[in-house]
């Protein structure tokens, strides 16, 4: 029988893909592995990450943007990332703390979603 196997790539959509990659990969380090005018996909692992042009009307979605969804990320030290970003002005959902699946913080991005961080 066919069956999902897992989650194979994700993708968020922001009206301004060079402000997103300015976030995400000079302020974040994700590694660019492909632009075009439409999307910008990061190697991330273990699943690649994309931010793209709208599919939809951003505008009429304004504050609720990824509500349902969980978007956590990897990173090396999430106690020292939370502390670059905060000194960098980025908007901080909540400080770090210990979970499931060690230290996170959430963070909003410059297009509303927020972000989980966790130490892996």
């Amino acid at each position: 029988m066919p069956r999902l196997t897992g989650p194979d790539f994700i993708g968020i959509q922001a009206h301004d893909l060079q402000a997103a990659k300015a976030f995400y990969h000079d302020k974040l380090g994700l590694p660019v592995l492909q632009e075009t005018p439409e999307a910008v996909v990061f190697d991330s692992k273990p699943i690649p990450f994309a931010v793209r042009k709208p599919l939809i009307d951003l505008d009429a979605a304004q504050g609720k943007l990824g509500w349902g969804i969980a978007l956590w990320f990897a990173c090396d030290d999430a106690d020292a990332l939370h502390e670059t970003l905060t000194a960098s002005g980025t908007a901080i959902a909540f400080p770090p703390k210990d979970g499931p699946f060690g230290r996170y913080f959430a963070f909003h991005d410059p297009f509303g979603y927020t972000i989980t961080a966790h130490t892996a």
